[in-house]
């Protein structure tokens, strides 16, 4: 089987469409469930034009990844969920959009709870005490917004060919009409 990083930060995990829990799982939750909270929630960034996402769990382990640096997700929002395992520390810390946090809110991450954010708020976990903390963590992804504007370099993107979501930009089709419905 195909083995990819969860992402450029964490050693540790799987991704979820190499298990082919893309279509059955994680799509109907984004479309289903989290679209119409976030369309509530976070308009302004996508919240109602999620159209695609990028999922895999993490694992961290005292002697494996045991904390993750300040740094923002390549997605609109981000869901993070801490799913099972006896751990003590770990922490989530949150700044502002794009900046450092000077005085952090710190939040503690709770086996069976999620956590929704921005993907653009800079963001850590602080150093795992003990016990192994597995998170699944749902990039999600509204085309309509990033291909204005790439969240990673907040620049115009320069699209190009890709297979699956391709990080969540598509190539806006060109309108067509149906020459005959207009007679």
């Amino acid at each position: 089987m195909p083995k990819g990083r969860p992402n450029t930060m964490n050693n540790y995990g799987v991704l979820l469409h190499e298990l082919g829990l893309d279509e059955p799982l994680v799509t109907p939750l984004r479309t289903r469930f989290l679209q119409p909270l976030t369309a509530l929630l976070y308009p302004d960034c996508g919240g109602g034009q999620l159209d695609s996402h990028r999922a895999f769990v993490v694992k961290y382990a005292p002697d494996q990844d045991r904390e993750l640096g300040c740094h923002y997700d390549n997605a609109e929002l981000t869901l993070n969920v801490a799913l099972g395992k006896a751990f003590t520390g770990g922490a989530l810390y949150f700044g502002g959009l794009f900046q450092a946090p000077a005085e952090p809110l710190e939040v503690e991450h709770m086996v069976g709870q999620g956590i929704l954010h921005r993907g653009g708020q800079l963001h850590g976990a602080r150093p795992l005490d003990s016990g192994e903390r597995w998170n699944l963590v749902i990039w999600l992804r509204a085309s309509a917004v990033r291909n204005r504007l790439c969240p990673m370099c907040c620049r115009e993107p320069e699209l190009v060919e890709d297979e699956g979501y391709g990080d969540g930009f598509t190539r806006e089709e060109p309108t067509t009409v149906d020459v005959c419905a207009l007679t």
